[in-house]
Order: structure tokens, then sequence, then C-alpha cells
């Protein structure tokens, strides 16, 4: 092969992979939960492809989503070993857009995860996370997925199926209309506003269920409510916040962002299904709020 052949064959490889890039980070962010770790599989897997001989792979695209696989692997097991309690709560990072900006919400939803879901997929054994996320999600062959955990694909299928029947009962579908879960949103913040406890009761699932994620830097801010009445009483202090509330969508749905001054407070998430408000999953963790892109934001999204 000559120097320009070499160049040619190099171009194309990085062409493919960054056609494939945006797959990848969709992959690595549905198995870890964090938008950096996923960049980080992502750009191993581009510094690791550099070192192969892609002339040698008979299928790039399987093998670059094998490498991104394994290495969200290796950090779900090492995460797991290294986890002294696993009911800690931990909130995803959660990926904010302007409402404004969608011109299909329901394509969005799609091809988007809840940050409900991601908690009950964080509770998954690491191979029951990897075997749900690229068979359900991502419509790999079992017989793809058996090699990576060193299973059969009968045993990858049964992982798949038990993390399939957690995710059911845990994890609600979400109204697919983004324009009925805003109401209901609003409706939440507006009986917060008024402290009209029954009002927020109205809106809430009898199960909902309140995560919040306030980090190391603010552990008073973690915890985990249940019901509707404990989780309205809770909400009620929710209604000086409104003022500083920005609209937004939340991983694709309803959600908003408080900030004050251009300091994001937190991110709140919402679950909608059936008209009704069945989880609210909140990041307050100074540090992780930091990192989010939220420059797309401003008072217009009130």
């Amino acid at each position: 092969m000559t120097d320009r052949d070499a160049r040619t064959a190099q171009g194309w490889v990085t062409d493919h992979f960054e056609q494939q890039r945006p797959r990848l980070r969709s992959i690595a962010y549905r198995m870890l939960g964090s938008l950096s770790e996923a960049d980080d599989a992502v750009q191993e897997a581009w510094l690791r492809l550099h070192r192969s001989d892609p002339g040698a792979v008979d299928n790039l695209d399987a093998w670059l989503t094998t490498v991104v696989t394994r290495l969200c692997l290796d950090l779900l097991r090492s995460r797991h070993r290294r986890r002294e309690d696993p009911s800690d709560v931990h909130v995803a990072d959660p990926i904010v857009s302007r409402e404004q900006d969608q011109p299909d919400e329901k394509a969005l939803l799609a091809d988007s995860v809840g940050l409900a879901l991601l908690v009950v997929l964080d509770a998954l054994e690491p191979d029951e996370r990897l075997a749900f996320v690229l068979h359900d999600m991502f419509a790999v062959p079992f017989e793809e997925i058996a090699p990576m955990i060193d299973r059969s694909p009968g045993a990858a299928r049964q992982l798949a199926s038990r993390a399939r029947r957690r995710v059911r009962g845990q994890a609600p579908a979400p109204d697919p209309d983004v324009s009925r879960q805003r109401a209901v949103v609003d409706a939440f913040f507006a009986a917060a506003r008024d402290g009209d406890l029954e009002g927020l009761v109205a809106v809430l699932h009898p199960e909902v269920v309140l995560r919040s994620d306030g980090g190391t830097a603010r552990p008073g801010l973690t915890t985990v409510l249940t019901g509707a009445r404990t989780v309205a009483a809770q909400a009620v202090t929710f209604g000086a916040l409104s003022p500083l509330a920005q609209r937004a969508l939340v991983n694709g749905a309803a959600g908003v962002v408080v900030a004050r001054d251009g300091t994001p407070i937190s991110v709140m998430g919402f679950t909608v299904a059936d008209g009704a408000i069945v989880a609210i999953d909140v990041i307050a963790d100074p540090e992780r709020l930091q990192r989010l892109d939220l420059a797309g934001l401003d008072r217009s999204d009130r």
C-alpha cells in the first residue's frame, strides 16, 4: 500500500468513526448514565482503532460497538464492586435542551431515555444492563452480545429478559405527547406556588417517587420520597423556586432548570404517564451542574 493509499484508507476510517460516534455515545450513555464517562469510552475506542489494523476487521461497526461496550462493562463492574450501599441515590447526568428547539418531539422521545429509566438501569447487574441496552435499545443480536459477557446466547437472552421485567415494573413509559407532559408539570408548579397541597396530590400518581441527588457537596439534598402526599408535602417548598424555574426538555421529557443569576441550582426531570407524575428526578449536585451545557437556555424559556 502506498502512502497515498494509506492516507485515503485512514481518511475513510476517520469519516466512518465520526458517522458512528453519535450511536456509540448513545450506547455508552445508556450503559453508564454519565456523559463524561460516555465521552471517555468513545474516545478510548477511537484511540484503540488507531492502534489497530482496520483492514483486518470484517465488520467495523460491530468492532466499535464491542470495544465501547466492553469499556463500559469494565467501568460498571468496577463501580459495582466499589458500591458500599446499593440503595444509594444516584440520578444520571441529564441531557438538557430547549423545548422550542425540538422539531419533532415524538421522534426525540423515541430516541431518548428518561432519567427514571436510567435510575432503574443503574440498579441492574452489569451484565443485565449490557444485554438489555444492546438488545432492547439498539437491536444487537444475542449472538453478538454473548461473547462480550462470556455467556451463551441463551444466557444473554435470559439476562435481557430479567432486566426487561424490572424495567417494566419500575420505569413506566412516559406519555409520548410532550405538550401533555408540560401541562401536568405546569399544574404541579402552579399548585406548589399557591401552597395547594390537594392540587399537588391531584397531579401526582399515588405511588410517585421523588429522587434527589445532591452529591457529596450537598448530602442534605440527597433523598428518596414515595407516595403522593409525602411528595406533595415536600413539593410545597418548591413554590419559592417557581420564579427561578426555566422550562426545558430533560432527556426528551418535560422538565425545568432552576437557576439564580445564571447559575443552575437544580435540574428537575419529570416522568408523566396517564396524566399523572410518576417520578421526579432532581440533580442538585453543584459539581455536576457546572459541567452541564445550559448555554442555550434563557429567561424566555420560563
